[in-house]
């Protein structure tokens, strides 16, 4: 090779050694950006001048033309990015599921500075002292009083636990946006990508870094899985329905109930939808387009215990729950239980709770009921216990005026009314018998009601307890609850924890390594201006020494 062209070889170790500093100084720039990705130079030789092919030679005699700066990739490790937004995901839903005990158990322990157990403790201990004088009026309107408080620190609760669900379906709605606007901005950096790397020339890796980045933080609201086309483009799957795709993405859309005003996430493409005459669209049906099935069992097994959006509309459920929910006791009903709400946290304990309190209510009317009728069964015309419709007293009403399919009426914690009438004179109730004599038996069997043991918490749970072992029941339930999930999420950001720091020895920027490549480069740097100047000395010397 001539002088003039071995001047080539050293302009491209200039142009590379210059290329990769540059790219070691973009590192060390970056060594605390959150996301970012450590990027490594990849140098390969350029094409050789084949001067002449001889058989008889042990090799072809070429010319090399120097050093070519090849790529810039990025160093990552696919399956610890595949395991650090699983377990993401998976701490995300722990962390969310504990968030909502956490807000049940203080429901339950501090409201407006007076437990509800104090409201339960004051209505037993206001008819074990009816019992021992039943025709005082200061006792029975101690009592109509204790019942009217009962309802109101109930109700207290039952609306803090269905405000909680509203405060979860507000934050369903904010984090499907969320992902919708994540959606958009991967498939726009998957356009930018596109474009840039179509000249397979150059790299765009701080757009693949801000895409990386948006990707774990849309793992920890749902199962992902992603895969990278040939073209550069990111499809992603969440929750196992393609999202974002080559040409564009399938947006979450959300349903919102008529009645309770619950968000459903849904994919639009696949509702079933009917044209109008202006051409615009009304969705007819969602059924088989659900983001979430409600009814899956959550399990780590399965992968099914990822996601904060799943977390949370699984502890909001799809309605508000009542003592109905938990089953008549038949196979079917506890079938019908375990399929709907006992997996939903804040589901799980309205019915159980809301059971409680119906059990108590239509107890207490249903002594007072038994008793008028028993009087009417003796003496036809007896108004004891009757108002003046003739018909018995009952403390407790429902506002809506619901009945069963018995015709009883469906005391819920959220319909029920105290009896105006007794509310204003308790003294009506009198517990005085058509003889002239006190009804000791019917308020001991007010009393009594504290005292028998056959409530069970749920269909799944064998143990009868009495209204006050109950109430223990369900505060030892939650509080259990809240103490295993409170573990799985500890251990969880363990496991998130150690991911992180493996995954981030294969991204993360050294300093001293990065260094140690500057001056590396840099010396091969100077190598190549020295080469240079050697060729420039001897070009020098051939034209102004030699040529004369």
């Amino acid at each position: 090779m001539g002088l003039m062209g071995s001047l080539y070889l050293g302009v491209s170790g200039l142009q590379t050694s210059q290329n990769a500093m540059n790219t070691t100084a973009h590192n060390v720039a970056n060594i605390d950006t959150i996301g970012y990705t450590r990027q490594q130079v990849q140098q390969g030789t350029r094409f050789y001048n084949t001067i002449s092919k001889n058989k008889t030679a042990i090799s072809w005699q070429q010319l090399g033309l120097g050093v070519n700066y090849t790529n810039v990739k990025q160093i990552r490790d696919v399956f610890l990015d595949q395991t650090y937004r699983r377990e993401v995901g998976r701490s995300a839903y722990y962390d969310t599921s504990l968030a909502a005990i956490e807000e049940v158990e203080d429901l339950f322990q501090e409201l407006q500075g007076q437990t509800f157990s104090k409201s339960l403790q004051n209505l037993r201990d206001s008819m074990e002292e009816l019992a021992k004088y039943p025709s005082d009026s200061v006792r029975q309107g101690a009592f109509v009083q204790r019942c009217y408080e009962f309802v109101s620190r109930s109700q207290a609760v039952y609306t803090g636990l269905s405000e909680y669900q509203d405060d979860l379906n507000y934050k369903i709605k904010k984090q499907v946006d969320t992902i919708n606007e994540y959606g958009k901005q991967i498939r726009d950096l998957n356009e930018a990508i596109r474009k840039i790397e179509s000249g397979q020339v150059e790299k765009a890796n701080d757009y693949r870094d801000q895409r990386n980045l948006l990707l774990d933080e849309l793992s920890a609201m749902g199962t992902v899985r992603v895969l990278e086309d040939g073209a550069g483009n990111m499809v992603v799957q969440f929750e196992g329905y393609d999202f974002i795709r080559e040409d564009g993405i399938n947006k979450i859309e959300l349903q919102e109930d008529p009645i309770t005003g619950f968000y459903t996430p849904y994919w639009s493409n696949l509702a079933k939808k009917t044209t109008n005459p202006d051409g615009s669209q009304t969705v007819v049906s969602i059924k088989g387009a659900e983001v979430f099935n409600l009814h899956q069992e959550i399990s780590a097994e399965g992968n099914t215990d990822i996601g904060s959006l799943k977390a949370m509309i699984f502890a909001r459920g799809d309605h508000r729950a009542t003592y109905k929910d938990l089953g008549d006791g038949s196979s079917q009903g506890n079938a019908q239980y375990n399929n709907t709400i006992s997996q939903s946290i804040i589901m799980n304990v309205q019915a159980q709770f809301d059971r409680l309190i119906n059990a108590i209510v239509t107890g207490i009317n249903g002594v007072l009921k038994d008793a008028a009728d028993a009087a009417t069964a003796l003496d036809p015309g007896s108004t004891y216990l009757r108002d003046s419709n003739g018909n018995p007293y009952q403390i407790f009403n429902s506002i809506t005026g619901e009945k069963d399919a018995n015709g009883e009426l469906v005391l819920s914690t959220q319909n029920l009314i105290i009896n105006g009438e007794l509310k204003q004179a308790p003294s009506l109730l009198g517990f005085i018998r058509p003889d002239g004599k006190e009804d000791q038996a019917t308020v001991d069997r007010l009393r009594d009601l504290f005292k028998e043991e056959k409530y069970v918490l749920n269909p799944n749970v064998q143990t009868k307890n009495n209204f006050m072992d109950f109430y223990s029941s369900l505060i030892a339930q939650v509080t259990n609850t809240g103490y295993v999930l409170h573990g799985i999420s500890t251990n969880q950001q363990i496991t998130v924890d150690r991911t992180a720091a493996a995954r981030e020895q294969i991204v993360g920027v050294s300093s001293d390594e990065e260094l140690s490549n500057m001056i590396m480069f840099q010396n091969a740097y100077n190598a190549s201006s020295r080469y240079i100047n050697v060729v420039d000395e001897l070009l020098e010397h051939v034209i102004s020494t030699l040529g004369r």
